[in-house]
């Protein structure tokens, strides 16, 4: 790719935290990185004249190809660089660092070890952690680490200040268990700080059983204020786990499947191993309108799989997939372990799951154009209302009137997803004046719009591929009956609304309803016709009752027409000031007879006199 096509690439990602990885001319991983928002970091690297350093310079100049990975938080994102550079071993990773270099966090050996963040690995005996990105990051995942489990922040040495001060303001606040007291043992220091090792490297699940096993047997003991502090424990743990799903993970080896069917469809795959997302795939596929998630996942899964040496032990799926218990045996035989398919419907897979669909949909959505995205709206409608080709012309029809009066009806006009204005028509009921009527309305227009076309008149022409009438069954049986006399066979249906006034389903002329809620895409195209419709609807209803009040009050006096009503309105404003004007006032406007008349018709008391 082009740096052109690159920054184009980079602006399309989206605003959310995430793991990006530059591919030099080989496909090979040069650069792994992390980014709160990865839109905005990414494109930075192609931008002209962004001040990179030399060596910044030279990597992006390297630069084929990249990939990102969308996680939950900015925390993830950390683990998430952290285990890809161990995986890849970039060499700008290493190239890259300065003399303070990227963050380790040690655990120094000792009786008492601590955590503390270093520049680099020494050969100390202590054992690192890392490197990870950034000091701030990491400094909070200690510190997340540390509250969860109570352990000391403070600067004490141990065990040689254990006993020679009171313990500190944190004790006393319940953010640390006091380890400078006496009674606290180097074991249970030790045992905590297995716990914490346990959190980095992922297995969040072991720490809290562990702890629920001993807050079990606190309560059997009647130890209620120890099995309260371990409660607290477990659940600062969990949150723990909540904020941070890799760091959370899920089992220890496991691929979780997200698939996108929209304009382009795109399979994405994440891969945990030891709890920890160690990488993604991400493919566009091609499906067909009419094949569902379960139909693609079974085409795709022994297909991508058939040609791996490596299986995971489980595969989270977002739906079922036909022969699921053959497939499985299937994969088991390849793998020579047992591979179990999973459909999470809650839980921590299910939030993974989810995590999957994200990459998989911006993966797509990534590739696909605006009209790529509308070809398949489009054809995903044609199959819902059962028509062999997908509607490029719709056209809606709505009612408006206002108490019985200024009957009139909008007709719009849209191509593919966007409003034809120049094909919008409006039309004045005039069979059923002051006797509203909704259903013979909506024949009279039709009749008429019908009519149009069959003299040839251009305007009307050609008819569309679908009729979608505002309202429910009766309305599409009544549009079918016009459409029959005049032997047109558009399909035609009718727009169903909820309490809300938002189209829920259409319906046909027999009253069978179609869903379109199951397609967001759909869903929102239809809603936006039926709202252009009633809004041209009722502009026109606004505009027809303006006049027609204006009318009432002027046009019935004798002499005053069109021209004379608007010399008159421009002169004084507005009927109550014509009203009050007097005779020499509204000579200055009219003709004598013509004042006379408006004169006599505002004060008709003085008539005769």
């Amino acid at each position: 790719m082009t740096k052109e096509e690159l920054l184009e690439k980079a602006n399309s990602l989206p605003l959310a935290p995430g793991v990006y990885l530059m591919h030099g001319k080989e496909g090979e991983v040069i650069y792994v990185g992390k980014a709160k928002r990865l839109k905005n970091r990414v494109s930075q690297y192609f931008q002209a004249g962004h001040g990179h350093n030399l060596k910044t310079q030279t990597m992006v100049s390297l630069v084929r190809e990249f990939d990102t990975i969308i996680v939950g938080s900015e925390f993830e994102a950390l683990v998430l660089e952290n285990a890809l550079i161990k995986q890849y071993m970039p060499r700008y990773n290493i190239l890259l660092k300065d003399d303070k270099g990227y963050p380790f966090v040690r655990l120094s050996r000792e009786a008492y070890p601590r955590f503390t963040i270093a520049s680099r690995v020494s050969g100390d005996g202590a054992r690192y952690f890392g490197p990870y990105g950034g000091r701030l990051e990491t400094r909070s995942a200690l510190d997340a680490i540390r509250n969860a489990l109570k352990l000391p922040t403070c600067h004490k040495t141990f065990p040689r200040d254990i006993g020679r001060e009171r313990p500190c303001l944190n004790y006393h606040m319940g953010r640390c268990d006091g380890f400078c007291r006496r009674e606290m043992t180097a074991e249970e220091y030790n045992r905590r700080m297995d716990m914490a090792v346990r959190l980095l490297e992922g297995k969040i699940r072991l720490v809290t059983a562990d702890l629920e096993r001993e807050m079990l047997a606190a309560a059997e003991e009647l130890r209620f204020e120890e099995a309260a502090a371990l409660r607290d424990k477990i659940d600062a743990i969990k949150v723990l786990g909540k904020r941070q799903k890799v760091i959370a993970g899920i089992c220890a080896d496991t691929d979780v499947w997200g698939l996108y069917l929209g304009a382009k469809c795109c399979y994405a795959v994440l891969h945990y191993e030891d709890g920890q997302l160690t990488g993604r795939e991400a493919e566009l596929v091609s499906a067909g309108a009419a094949e569902n998630a379960g139909e693609v996942l079974s085409a795709l899964l022994p297909q991508y799989y058939g040609s791996r040496s490596a299986l995971p032990r489980e595969i989270c799926i977002p739906a079922e997939v036909e022969d699921q218990e053959v497939l499985e045996r299937l994969l088991t035989e390849k793998a020579g372990h047992r591979v179990a398919l999973k459909v999470p419907q809650r839980g921590d897979r299910a939030q993974v799951l989810a995590l999957a669909e994200t990459n998989a949909r911006e993966e797509a959505e990534r590739q696909t154009t605006a009209q790529e995205r509308t070809d398949r709206t489009l054809e995903l409608l044609g199959k819902l209302l059962g028509l062999e080709e997908p509607p490029e012309w719709m056209e809606s029809y709505d009612i408006s009137n206002t108490g019985g009066e200024d009957i009139v009806a909008s007709m719009v006009v849209f191509h593919g997803s966007r409003p034809a204005r120049d094909r919008y028509r409006r039309f004045r009921v005039k069979e059923l004046e002051g006797r509203p009527d909704d259903y013979k309305s909506m024949e009279e227009v039709l009749t008429r719009r019908l009519t149009h076309y069959m003299e040839g008149d251009k305007k009307f022409s050609p008819l569309p591929d679908v009729f979608l009438i505002d309202g429910g069954e009766q309305h599409a049986r009544v549009a079918r009956r016009v459409a029959e006399r005049f032997g047109v066979a558009v399909p035609i249906f009718g727009m169903v609304k909820d309490d809300r006034h938002r189209t829920r389903a259409l319906v046909t002329p027999e009253g069978r309803e179609i869903g379109i809620q199951g397609s967001q895409a759909v869903f929102s195209l239809i809603g936006r016709i039926q709202e252009e419709t009633h809004r041209f609807a009722i502009t026109y209803n606004r505009q027809s009752h303006g006049k027609s009040v204006r009318r009432s009050q002027l046009d019935e006096i004798p002499g005053v027409g069109e021209a004379r009503r608007t010399a008159l309105l421009k002169r004084f404003k507005s009927v109550k000031a014509v009203r009050e004007a007097g005779l020499e006032e509204l000579l200055e406007v009219l003709p004598r007879n013509a004042a006379r008349a408006v004169y006599l018709w505002a004060h008709p008391a003085e008539d005769g006199a």
